[in-house]
């Protein structure tokens, strides 16, 4: 979950409410963020959902709790000056980057705290929405160092196109000479972090202005356009490869700024064909049932009780079906609700009914037996889990419990699963189609590869690491009616300087033993474990998993000195 520091004087000074650390927690953790810790500056270490990016910054939690207090209310459009800058978006495009989109901040009073703010918020729009820059990336350049000579009708332009890789120089962000945006990419820490960015790229896309080259998306900005306590006026530019994505983006940095003060203007994105002005700060609405609210949140609630929870959080509601008069069941009425443009993760009128509930208070609500009296008790499945869980524990296993959500990287390229071949753990996974985070973009078709995360992240912890999960995955199965094959399975990774085949048969056969179930290994080759100490799991005479010592090439990729032997079968082979 995304991670936010900020310190609660800031908070204070924004919401003017003079509230102790011990009841801002609280009433942060009504609202979804929880604190995860302090440091020794004092600041906070907030967790929450990645779907409130808008909660990203000091600013965005503060506009939160100005609500919650009721001292703001309903949707809050900020003024927005003329276009007074033009961005060009010169044709062809030769590069992966075609959307742009921007704003001009003037007047912005930067200190040290909201300077680190705006920066934490730029680099968490990256890290979610802007699936590492992938889909979108922010540039912030202080305006006065940008150089342009003014039309006749008083307005400024740059350009945004694409250059070739062995030029133009200039000077990138944190370093003194200059450098072609190749060089960059070769020699610079953030070009070489995000190459893969522009690789097989015939042009680069930039942004110009009469003196050169100062921006390189999604790659560094130049030294020249740094933004410095002393900035007033701001240029901000979004480049991404999806228009709504980085429109959002650039809203909710909008927002954020203006609550210092800051005046926003337009800014003219002109192509060959047309002129439009961003940002676009255009509304959303959404209808919700009032038996909805009520049915969700288990509570009756009068008409205007809704439309105060709605102002209250940062929404606007009017009642549209039927127009209440009093003399209506408010169960019957339904409302228009009206979402605010930095709001990115309002889909479905349940979004709204978890707002509403927050606003009230979830803590607030009385918990009720339900009207249906039912007897609970484990599935088969889940007695079976608990069983194997407990053999395995043991004999010396400790049990994890791992994300099911991880990505074709660490699934199968860090285990050497190349494309079309047939292996354990190489089937078609399923994906998911908008992900917020570039880490998160598949369901895991084996656990093996979640096991060697962990001991990729444990290093530096004693050995032996002997680990087990019994965990979920998924591939593509068009037989099923979802399309989707849902299985558990039994993974177990042993890694000390010993570490051997052997072991982990042994302990497999023990497994198998409490069971009553035979076991055989037939030689087999898999490119994740080493040729000639990989073995087929054969469960009553059935092919079920494999069984062998990790190849030294998936240890490299995963940063691991020692050796490891692993297994991995269904959790179905025991019943």
């Amino acid at each position: 979950m995304p991670v936010v520091i900020l310190h609660p004087n800031l908070l204070r000074k924004m919401t003017g409410v003079d509230a102790t650390n011990e009841k801002l927690k609280e009433d942060l953790f009504n609202l979804g963020l929880e604190f995860g810790g302090e440091d020794e500056d004092g600041n906070f270490q907030l967790e929450f959902a990645p779907d409130r990016l808008d909660r990203l910054s000091t600013e965005g939690i503060a506009r939160s709790l100005r609500y919650y207090y009721g001292q703001d209310r309903g949707v809050f459009i900020p003024r927005l000056n003329p276009p007074t800058w033009t961005i060009f978006l010169r044709h062809p495009i030769l590069h992966k980057r075609p959307y742009v989109t921007g704003a001009i901040v003037r007047g912005i009073k930067l200190d040290d705290s909201i300077l680190k703010s705006l920066i934490q918020l730029q680099e968490k729009l990256h890290d979610t929405i802007g699936r590492d820059r992938a889909k979108g990336s922010i540039g912030i350049h202080d305006l006065s160092m940008i150089k342009t000579t003014e039309t006749l009708d008083g307005m400024s332009s740059i350009s945004y196109r694409g250059t070739v890789p062995s030029e133009p120089s200039f000077v990138p962000l944190g370093l003194k000479e200059e450098l072609t945006p190749e060089q960059v990419l070769e020699s610079h820490p953030t070009g070489k972090k995000y190459t893969k960015l522009v690789d097989g790229d015939q042009q680069f896309p930039a942004f110009f202005d009469d003196l050169g080259l100062f921006s390189l998306p999604p790659i560094i900005n130049s030294a020249r356009t740094e933004v410095t306590i002393d900035s007033r006026d701001l240029l901000i530019e979004l480049t991404g490869t999806d228009q709504w994505t980085i429109d959002r983006m650039l809203n909710i940095i909008c927002y954020a700024l203006e609550a210092h003060g800051a005046t926003l203007e337009e800014i003219n994105i002109q192509t060959p064909d047309s002129t439009v002005r961003k940002p676009d700060f255009s509304l959303d609405t959404k209808n919700v049932d009032h038996a909805r609210i009520e049915q969700v949140l288990g509570i009756r609630l009068s008409p205007n009780d809704v439309i105060d929870l709605l102002e209250r959080s940062g929404l606007d509601g009017k009642i549209i079906v039927p127009p209440y008069r009093g003399d209506i069941p408010p169960q019957e009425s339904q409302y228009r609700v009206t979402i605010p443009p930095y709001r990115v993760d309002v889909l479905h009128p349940l979004d709204i009914i978890d707002d509403i509930g927050r606003t009230h208070g979830f803590h607030k609500l009385k918990p009720r037996y339900p009207a249906v009296a039912t007897i609970g008790g484990r599935t088969a499945n889940s007695s079976l889990e608990r069983a194997i869980r407990q053999v395995l524990i043991g004999i010396g296993f400790e049990d994890l419990l791992n994300f099911n959500l991880t990505n074709k990287t660490e699934n199968f390229s860090k285990m050497k699963l190349k494309d079309g071949i047939e292996a354990y753990g190489s089937h078609d996974p399923v994906e998911i189609l908008e992900p917020y985070s570039a880490e998160y973009t598949i369901i895991r078709t084996w656990v093996l590869p979640s096991l060697l995360m962990v001991l990729e992240n444990n290093t530096h912890r004693a050995y032996p690491q002997n680990l087990i999960e019994i965990g979920f995955t998924a591939k593509v199965d068009p037989t099923k009616d979802t399309r989707v094959g849902e299985n558990y399975a039994i993974a177990a990774t042993i890694t000390h300087s010993q570490a051997s085949y052997e072991e982990s048969k042994s302990k497999l056969q023990v497994l198998c033993q409490r069971f009553n179930k035979r076991l055989e290994t037939l030689p087999i080759s898999h490119p994740t474990f080493i040729e000639g100490r990989t073995a087929s799991i054969v469960i009553d005479g059935e092919p079920k998993g494999i069984l062998g010592e990790i190849h030294p090439e998936v240890l490299n990729l995963h940063g691991i000195e020692l050796p490891v032997s692993a297994f991995e079968l269904p959790l179905n082979s025991f019943i």
